[in-house]
């Protein structure tokens, strides 16, 4: 069946104007002016999107899928990913990471969640190894895990500057950056290191490091939660500058803002305005990971849940409280992740491209949700559900 979306305002993510999209499968084969389809004797379903701005599907490269946590003892474990926590926020494409618990959080879990989610409508993806090192890679090898294994397109979240991290030196770390560089180039994958930022008094004085004494491109590495605290904002500032990737992460409590932590859509407004390449930029949820609040023997005092909703909400804030142009706004969650993580097929409306779409109201409200060419949200009407949901 073809699927035409008919006259709404479309963000590619860039804004081309009133435009008609065809539909064909899970690809986006037309977007013109106006799309005649009278002359096609099959089945067609239209979707009148007036009124609606039609952008790309939005992609969250850091969910802890199958849960996460646990800082807390066994009864603080989160619960996994399910479909319409994706879909309801917009999320059409996700990359799945285990945090602090590599031991009864696995790589065969993380995976088999993964292509369960596939199954259920979205796209899934992977990295291999959690906070600690040495990585423990499926397959025996970093490399081995990215030319083998499909899912799998980099390596993460390891963790740096935390009281929960491995304390990895700098020669670790390179070592596990040249594998995946490695195996990514003949995979023909990113083989990014996603490095969790902690609040320690390093920040980014590791990678800084790497990138001065080795041959690592500062481009391998993409440090998360950059927006943690305004010491690592602003190294992160800098950093960015010279090349870097830099991830805030979204989910956040009020107690975090409180204590210094900034909030995504200023933080995306200050490094714009500092002359921060918006390609360099990336929002992500951290959703359904813990956000634990320690005191200052590392003792945990408190723990909330990543939510994915936080993804978008942060760009409409951005839109409408710091006067970013949403077609500006949009690259943070669409196009930009999908460049450095290299996914071809995601992240813009082009003809070629997957059919990932989401309708969004004038008031910048979620409406619709086209993942793969198949509606899962339809006038905020859930049409699919997980399959335990």
């Amino acid at each position: 069946m073809l699927t035409v979306i008919r006259n709404g305002e479309v963000y590619t993510p860039t804004y081309i104007g009133k435009k008609d999209l065809l539909v064909a499968g899970e690809k986006i084969i037309a977007i013109e002016n106006c799309i005649d389809t009278s002359s096609l004797n099959i089945d067609i379903q239209e979707i009148n999107a007036e009124g609606h701005c039609v952008v790309p599907g939005f992609i969250d490269s850091h969910v802890h899928i199958i849960g996460g946590g646990g800082e807390g003892g066994y009864k603080t474990r989160t619960p996994e990913l399910m479909l319409t926590q994706a879909t309801t926020a917009g999320v059409t494409t996700v990359v799945g990471v285990i945090g602090t618990d590599g031991t009864t959080r696995t790589m065969s879990d993380l995976i088999a969640k993964a292509r369960a989610l596939d199954e259920e409508g979205i796209t899934c993806f992977v990295h291999t190894g959690s906070y600690q090192v040495p990585i423990k890679p499926l397959t025996g090898t970093i490399q081995s895990d990215l030319l083998l294994i499909d899912k799998i397109i980099g390596v993460g979240e390891v963790a740096i500057a935390d009281h929960r991290s491995s304390q990895p030196s700098a020669f670790e770390l390179s070592r596990i950056a040249a594998e995946a560089r490695v195996g990514g180039m003949l995979a023909g994958k990113a083989g990014i290191i996603n490095v969790h930022l902690g609040d320690g008094k390093d920040k980014l004085s590791l990678l800084e490091e790497i990138i001065n004494t080795t041959n690592i491109p500062v481009s391998q590495f993409v440090p998360t939660h950059i927006n943690r605290n305004p010491g690592l904002f602003k190294e992160g500032i800098t950093y960015a500058k010279k090349g870097g990737f830099v991830d805030f992460t979204t989910s956040t409590i009020p107690q975090f803002l409180e204590e210094g932590e900034t909030k995504c859509s200023k933080g995306l407004k200050i490094m714009l305005e500092e002359g921060v390449p918006l390609q360099q930029i990336t929002f992500t949820s951290d959703a359904q990971g813990s956000l634990p609040a320690f005191d200052e023997e590392g003792q945990i005092k408190g723990l909330k849940i990543g939510d994915m909703k936080s993804l978008f909400n942060e760009i409409r804030d951005a839109v409408i409280e710091e006067s970013i142009p949403l077609d500006i706004a949009l690259h943070v969650i669409t196009k930009n992740p999908a460049e450095q993580l290299k996914l071809q097929s995601k992240g813009e409306l082009v003809v070629g491209k997957d059919a990932d779409i989401v309708f969004l109201t004038k008031e910048l409200e979620i409406s619709t949700v086209i993942a793969r060419g198949k509606v899962m949200i339809e006038k905020q009407e859930v049409k699919v559900k997980g399959t335990f949901e």
